[in-house]
């Protein structure tokens, strides 16, 4: 549908994004991920054609999108920015805005318009002036002002990054089964790697203007292209070792003294990384409780801090080298984990995503 072909873009002398290829491809959901600064923004501009690139070319279905036909291409697309910018009229006014501009006729307007005010679960504020909505409410009506012009491509540019955290609960599952439904080709950039993971098919991870990796959503996360890639999508555990010994599938990895298994074969003697997830670490008091488990790794260890989050708690572990966990409110109250509490933590050999190198295991 949309295609970066050999694009630099210089917003600024001390800054360039720079894009070989990327593709959005029809009926997925693709996000751009990456930090503040990153260059999301322009090269959304840039597949919104609201932006020229310096060098390259921004294809739409196949074509070269050059300056005489920028404008046709552009009425084929349809962006919701973090900011709803609503017009001060009613809401079924602000929905219809669009369709109006485009000659649409009055009855098929009210239609589309009823539509997606219900698919978006706003119908009843149909007659509400927009300036007297929620931060939530305001967002759905820019979504359905958005998705009643019938886009080939939605552009979504940090929409949910101003909603309060209960708002966003609600709102990013609603938007991703919407999506997944009605087969919307779309583009998400978000910082956010929760929205990311919810949302996307595929995920493109920009970091300091260049593509790092682009790849199923699953694959990007459980298994990052680089440590650079790895940390910005959330992996905390990131140690060195030394592979001992390969048995069957399973390689063990000497780090700091203790043994782990990761999955896959090595070459005995090889430096390696190891990568963990939080979200892979499971942690228990009783000795007894990890033998309940399939998964190899039990390491016993001692809670160092505790660092809470919107929706977990980091739990922090020195078990010969520091492991991060992320459990549940609940969990922490249930084990009762605190500084200096022994633990033992565990997390199944698939879950080690395995780097070349490293230093002294």
């Amino acid at each position: 549908m949309l295609e970066l072909v050999g694009i630099v873009r210089r917003p600024s002398p001390a800054f360039a994004l720079t894009v070989p290829a990327l593709a959005v491809h029809e009926g997925e959901v693709l996000a751009v991920i990456g930090p503040n600064g990153s260059g999301k923004s322009t090269l959304l501009r840039l597949l919104a054609l609201l932006e020229r690139p310096d060098a390259g070319e921004v294809r739409f279905r196949g074509q070269a999108v050059d300056a005489r036909r920028a404008l046709a291409a552009r009425r084929r697309l349809a962006m919701v920015f973090q900011t709803p910018l609503l017009a001060d009229m009613s809401v079924a006014d602000n929905v219809a805005l669009g369709l109006a501009f485009r000659g649409v006729p009055r009855a098929e307007r009210a239609a589309r318009v009823r539509r997606w005010l219900e698919r978006l679960g706003v119908a009843a504020l149909a007659g509400r002036p927009a300036r007297t909505l929620s931060g939530g409410e305001a967002q759905r009506v820019a979504l359905a002002r958005a998705l009643v012009l019938e886009p080939e491509v939605l552009l979504l540019d940090e929409p949910f990054a101003g909603l309060d955290e209960p708002t966003r609960a609600t709102l990013v599952p609603e938007v991703a089964e919407l999506l997944r439904a009605e087969r919307v080709t779309t583009v998400l950039v978000t910082h956010d790697r929760g929205e990311a993971r919810a949302l996307a098919d595929r995920v493109a991870v920009l970091l300091a203007g260049q593509l790092r990796q682009v790849d199923a959503a699953a694959r990007v996360f459980q298994a990052p292209a680089s440590e650079e890639v790895a940390r910005f999508v959330g992996v905390e555990t990131i140690v060195d070792g030394e592979v001992t010994a390969v048995n069957g599938g399973v390689s063990v990895v000497a780090v700091a003294g203790r043994k782990v298994e990761v999955g896959g074969r090595a070459r005995p003697g090889a430096r390696v990384r190891l990568a963990i997830r939080p979200e892979d670490v499971v942690l228990a008091r009783s000795p007894e409780a990890p033998a309940l488990t399939s998964a190899r790794n039990h390491l016993a260890g001692t809670v160092v801090r505790l660092v809470p989050t919107p929706t977990h708690v980091r739990v922090h572990v020195d078990c010969g080298f520091p492991l991060v966990a992320a459990v549940t409110p609940r969990s922490v109250d249930e084990l009762g984990l605190a500084p200096g509490v022994a633990v033992t933590a565990v997390f199944t050999a698939s879950a080690v995503h395995v780097f070349p190198g490293g230093g002294s295991p």
